[in-house]
């Protein structure tokens, strides 16, 4: 590990995660950003379209590619929010629902996975080190503290 940088072994890490899930998803004719996004609508209130961007970190013109994909598939429809007539909310269908419990298991089975060859201290650490780093990135800790140092 001595030669690895830790954004290599992330990037390394999430690009073999986000194989496997593609992966698994293209048996079901489907991919990783439709499983993630069946995961993120509430199954039984529907969600804000312009709540779904936020929650899965999908910049909108991906987003409503998925959205686009997965409505010509069956698997949400979208109707006007009647609380706010501007907006739209995107519910899953049965179909959809369907598809949602498929995804669902499908990340129980790798959490479950990992579970039975990381310890739970290992997994601990693991969860703590990922939390400092996302703190660290969205507090703009890293490039503004060198230039702190810099110009001390």
């Amino acid at each position: 590990m001595k030669d690895k940088t830790i954004d290599y072994i992330l990037r390394a890490t999430w690009q073999a995660v986000s194989r496997m899930y593609n992966e698994e998803a293209a048996k079901y004719d489907a991919t990783m950003a439709t499983g993630f996004a069946l995961l993120s609508i509430d199954k039984e209130d529907g969600t804000p379209s312009t709540a779904l961007g936020p929650r899965m970190g999908m910049e909108a013109t991906s987003l409503t590619r998925t959205l686009k994909s997965m409505e010509d598939k069956g698997l949400i429809v979208r109707k006007k929010n009647p609380t706010d007539g501007r907006g739209v909310l995107i519910y899953l269908t049965d179909f959809g629902k369907e598809k949602r419990e498929l995804s669902k298991n499908t990340v129980l089975k790798f959490n479950e996975t990992i579970r039975k060859h990381v310890s739970d201290e290992k997994l601990k650490h693991f969860i703590e080190v990922s939390e400092i780093i996302n703190e660290l990135i969205q507090d703009k800790n890293i490039f503004n503290q060198t230039e702190k140092l810099e110009n001390e």
